[in-house]
């Protein structure tokens, strides 16, 4: 690992369920080639042991597979640095990958994350649902965002912390935008910075019932743990227009719907509506919180 006091602190927490017996050691391996930065890195073994890990790696096994964003926030604890570098398994081809996500971070002090392009290594296929940002036919054009692709991102540390981290009940699916928004409600903002490219494989994950439940119960969730009332009953409205019109499966639509009303239910946990002066910098910055 790099060392060196005057360099940016790096805490990496990579998730992992051994399910990945290629990907995950090369991954590590470029992780810990990193140059530049000092690096500390923890492996969360979700519901396992971890295996493949390189022995100078601490690693923390979890007895129970709690979701990727609790999965991410244990790590968190158990990892120390200035800056949090969330990883998917992710190769970062070039060894200053996270020396250059974190000098963006130095320079801009209301930077609160910021989130390199994730390609394929054999195709250069960057996915659309790689992009952190509406208009996502072209991936090698930077910005601001207001969203993140939570995959690969690194986080400032105390802008991390101060939003209470990633929601970690939501499990799985949207757990980015939550934390993207509460950062931009500190204050904060979002930078895409395709130029640092991170290899992950361009698969298409399985659509499944539990999928479409998920996905819905969560964007609830979003819209009523984030949201001025006004703008949470909009976003769901948008939202249930855009599942009618996207889903022509029947047991996509029922399952999306069955999330939809787990949702309403409750559970979505803390509410802490976003000012509207929020809503402004969001809408000023290309995406308003109703999409």
């Amino acid at each position: 690992m790099s060392t060196g006091a005057s360099r940016p602190t790096v805490g990496a927490v990579v998730l992992t369920m051994n399910d990945r017996p290629e990907e995950f050691p090369r991954a590590m391996t470029s992780l810990l080639a990193q140059q530049g930065i000092e690096l500390d890195v923890v492996v969360v073994g979700n519901g396992c042991t971890p295996e493949h890990v390189p022995p100078d790696v601490r690693t923390v096994q979890l007895a129970e597979n709690v979701g990727i964003p609790e999965g991410r926030n244990i790590g968190a604890r158990n990892v120390r640095g200035d800056y949090l570098f969330f990883d998917n398994d992710a190769h970062l081809p070039a060894i200053d990958t996270l020396a250059r996500l974190a000098a963006a971070l130095q320079r801009e002090a209301t930077l609160a994350y910021v989130q390199p392009r994730i390609s394929d290594p054999d195709t250069g296929v960057t996915l659309r649902r790689w992009v952190p940002r509406l208009r996502a036919a072209d991936p090698s054009r930077p910005g601001t965002v207001t969203v993140m692709a939570e995959g690969v991102v690194m986080i400032r540390r105390d802008a991390f912390e101060a939003a209470a981290g990633w929601p970690g009940h939501f499990f799985l699916f949207h757990e980015g935008i939550d934390l993207a928004w509460r950062l931009w409600n500190q204050g904060g903002t979002g930078r895409y910075l395709p130029d640092i490219v991170v290899h992950h494989p361009a698969t298409d994950p399985a659509r499944h019932t539990r999928f479409y439940r998920l996905n819905a119960r969560n964007r609830v969730w979003l819209a009523r743990r984030n949201l001025p009332r006004v703008l949470e009953l909009l976003h769901l409205a948008t939202f249930v227009a855009l599942t009618l019109w996207r889903f022509r499966d029947r047991s996509a639509l029922t399952a999306s719907f069955a999330g939809f009303r787990e949702g309403l239910r409750g559970g979505y946990g803390e509410r802490s509506p976003m000012s509207w002066r929020t809503v402004a910098r969001l809408t000023r910055a290309g995406r308003p919180p109703i999409f």
